[in-house]
């Protein structure tokens, strides 16, 4: 088991969009073992690679008994059904906060061997799969709460026992319109 310190709030890394990945080899397939044990190690529903300050399009899951990755993901989203609910983050720990996500996603991208691959998700796997997308776009989910929302978690973060003053927060807009199907954050 190779458990990794996991990035949290204020590392440059979780808002730079990340490369896709181009090599499915040895190091990418080391890079998923590495993010499967640190995301269960912590107990958490996903990891993505920035969060191990590794700049590449892929993420670990393990929502209602299903274990898996995604390598370089794209989402598409087969209605307009919503959810609004608690959700957190291994680099923001401790702190949860309602948001909105599209209720069902279709994620495609490939396995660690270069397979393709296809998740049909709802409920908290479609709230996964949009959490870790947007980590590989340098999106972080409190980036996607209301104003109100925003400055209630900020106000929290710097709270927060882990919060290293010396690292301003920022927040960052969503590139995509349809990974922020509700005009969260503008």
């Amino acid at each position: 088991m190779t458990v990794q310190p996991i990035r949290l709030f204020g590392d440059p890394v979780l808002r730079t969009p990340a490369d896709p990945v181009v090599d499915f080899d040895a190091e990418l397939r080391k890079l998923v073992a590495d993010l499967t044990d640190t995301m269960r190690e912590q107990n958490g529903a996903g990891l993505a690679a920035p969060q191990l300050g590794v700049g590449l399009r892929v993420f670990t899951f393990d929502v209602d008994d299903m274990l898996g990755h995604l390598v370089n993901p794209v989402l598409e989203f087969p209605d307009e059904e919503e959810q609004d609910g608690p959700e957190g983050c291994l680099s923001i720990p401790g702190l949860y906060f309602d948001t909105k996500r599209r209720q069902n996603v279709i994620a495609k991208g490939f396995s660690a061997h270069g397979d393709p691959v296809q998740i049909v998700g709802t409920g908290l796997m479609a709230r996964c799969v949009q959490h870790e997308t947007d980590h590989l776009d340098g999106v972080l989910f409190v980036d996607r709460l209301d104003a109100a929302g925003r400055k209630e978690a900020m106000k929290a973060i710097r709270q927060a026992e882990w919060y290293d003053q010396a690292a301003p927060p920022t927040v960052k807009l969503s590139p995509h319109a349809l990974n922020n199907p509700f005009g969260l954050g503008r």
